[in-house]
């Protein structure tokens, strides 16, 4: 099988590379370097399965050439802004990098005439596109209403999967991420933090009264669960929560990167039940779905970012 993953220099983008190389797929990155990092390339380009190139998923002509020329069998689409807070300052990045680039991707599956067309897309979606509710959040929930503009972006995308999947008879597989954690990171709070404290190892401001609290995956075990997803469901759309049962607080995350640094940082927090417009200070997931499908992850959420935070700190001593 021939697949192309998009945002293939990414965080999970290179790591769901990994692992479809081991199920020896032919492997096609592309990314224009928005987030994604060289160095994540690295273990990838010693597969002779695996080609890069630099590409910018919203040139259109260059992303139907691509199309025409490797005849892929399927697309994981995970090209995207993760950075949900610079969203509130550059406005249109989330209608751009989340919904303007799936639309490019489902309209390359859809133009592309000269061969039997790419049928297959896997997308990358959140639980953002759920809004802040206190409710457990099941895959039929509803209405919902984001409060973020990456939510609300990635709930469009879902409905222009929906859309084109029903339309042009493709598949879509719709996963929907919890918070993602692990080495090779380009965002999130245990990152934060770890920066922070190499400015300042006597104290670690943390946005919010410390009290968040949301599920953490790890990154290898949500690719593993993409894939298990994708061998178990093959209706023209399919949409599933993927996480993990347990929950970690802001807190806990902050003492675990103060602990595995070695430091005895004082904690500073800002105040307030969110860290900045838009986050949502809790929620949890119904996993009923996957797990009557036979998968359940094996790390307790808190495990997952102690683990993520050692190999980030590992990484950012190299």
């Amino acid at each position: 099988m021939k697949v192309l993953v998009t945002g293939g220099a990414g965080f999970i983008g290179s790591h769901l590379s990994e692992l479809l190389l081991q199920k020896e797929f032919q492997v096609v990155g592309i990314d224009n370097f928005h987030l994604g990092n060289q160095g994540n390339l690295v273990p990838l380009n010693r597969s002779p399965h695996y080609r890069f190139q630099e590409l910018d998923v919203l040139n259109q002509k260059e992303l139907n050439l691509l199309f025409a020329k490797e005849k892929f069998d399927r697309v994981y689409h995970l090209a995207a802004n993760s950075d949900i807070a610079r969203g509130l300052q550059e406005r249109d990045l989330d209608l751009r990098l989340n919904l303007k680039t799936t639309t490019a991707v489902l309209e390359a599956m859809a133009s592309v005439k000269d061969y039997a067309p790419c049928k297959e897309i896997v997308f990358a979606s959140t639980s953002a596109i759920y809004g802040d509710s206190e409710h457990l959040l099941h895959e039929d929930f509803g209405p919902l209403f984001p409060v973020s503009f990456y939510g609300a972006s990635k709930l469009a995308a879902e409905a222009f999967l929906s859309a084109f999947a029903h339309s042009f008879g493709f598949c879509a597989w719709i996963v929907r991420f919890p918070n993602v954690v692990g080495g090779r990171a380009t965002h999130g709070a245990i990152l934060d933090f770890v920066k922070k404290l190499e400015a300042n190892p006597e104290e670690l401001e943390v946005l919010g009264n410390g009290s968040q609290t949301k599920p953490y995956l790890y990154v290898k075990e949500l690719c593993n669960a993409i894939e298990f997803f994708i061998g178990r469901s093959k209706n023209n759309l399919n949409y599933v929560n993927l996480g993990v049962d347990s929950r970690t607080t802001v807190r806990e995350i902050a003492e675990i990167v103060i602990a595995e640094m070695g430091l005895n940082a004082k904690i500073k927090y800002t105040g307030g039940n969110v860290g900045w417009v838009g986050d949502v200070g809790k929620f949890s997931y119904d996993l009923s779905k996957i797990h009557k499908l036979g998968w359940k992850s094996s790390t307790h959420s808190t495990d997952a970012v102690r683990l993520a935070a050692r190999e980030i700190i590992a990484e950012r001593k190299k």
